[in-house]
């Protein structure tokens, strides 16, 4: 790619990041192009669909946190790993508004040019919780789908002005839920909420 047509796509992206940071995945390809100070077409020449500008702006992120969960099995425990990398995958996600929305449905359309970064995002923190399962610090009940769907659902609540206040609070309770005491002798009905009488 020549120099000034790199120049020109990373000028693109950066505003494109600005411009979903305030109002979220679904705004317009034609404001983008307005506040890059293009043309809608020459956004499409660069990016013909919404998804390839999305897969563009954030697989940078994607890498870095799949990248920070192979570094964090080597140098963490296996619970502070975990929750390490849960926490910064939630607060990436938080950052662009409707992102895990976009994901979900990535993960499911092996067409979409967000597929394969979803996936593997995904699969990173499967190994992270499976040595934490296999420490013993993590309930043996959920897999790296679940992790993925509470990653969702805590930059839901992220996303919610109402509840943003209480997201550190509820990410805390989420954690303590995935996590167990490692050598509890405590069984998973012991574990369970008792219904009040």
């Amino acid at each position: 790619m020549r120099a000034d047509a790199r120049k020109n796509r990373d000028h693109l992206l950066a505003v494109a990041g600005t411009a979903i940071t305030e109002q979220g995945v679904d705004v317009s390809l034609r404001d983008i192009a307005r506040r890059a100070d293009v043309g809608l077409a020459t956004l499409l020449r660069h990016f013909p669909t919404r998804e390839a500008l999305l897969d563009a702006l954030l697989r940078t992120s994607f890498d870095e946190l799949t990248a920070q969960a192979a570094e964090l099995e080597t140098s963490s425990s296996p619970e502070d790993a975990l929750v390490s990398w849960l926490r910064d995958c939630v607060a990436w996600t938080t950052e662009y508004r409707g992102v895990t929305v976009l994901m979900a449905a990535a993960i499911e359309d092996t067409e979409s040019a967000l597929h394969a970064s979803c996936v593997t995002l995904r699969a990173a923190g499967a190994r992270l919780l499976t040595r934490a399962q296999a420490a013993g610090v993590a309930r043996s009940d959920i897999d790296g789908t679940d992790l993925f769907a509470l990653v969702a659902m805590l930059a839901w609540l992220g996303d919610q002005h109402s509840l943003a206040p209480r997201a550190d609070h509820l990410f805390e309770v989420v954690a303590s839920a995935i996590l167990t005491s490692a050598g509890s002798s405590d069984t998973e009905e012991e574990r369970r909420p008792r219904a009040r009488s």
